[in-house]
């Protein structure tokens, strides 16, 4: 078996309380890899991207722990092999 790079994305749901929902989007963006794709007053969907699923796992913790956010949980994940797409 080869070690061959992959790449992990994963799509998540922050529950925010709707007063920090604008922070907490900033903050969101400040981040690597992390992309908004849908928001409303209370929930914002993410899809991250790295290299180990620890990453994914350790970006959603830390995200839960901002001031105003109620959760953050990983809905989906998927791995991929890096030729595979174009990385």
């Amino acid at each position: 078996m080869t070690d061959e790079a992959t790449i992990h994305i994963s799509s998540a749901v922050v529950s925010v309380l709707p007063k920090h929902r604008d922070e907490v989007l900033q903050a969101l963006a400040a981040l690597p890899e992390v992309e908004v794709h849908q928001r409303d007053a209370r929930k914002i969907v993410i899809v991250m991207e790295a290299a180990e699923s620890g990453i994914l796992g350790a970006r959603l913790a830390e995200i839960a722990c901002w001031q105003g956010v109620l959760s953050a949980n990983m809905v989906f994940e998927q791995v991929e092999r890096s030729a595979d797409i174009g990385d």
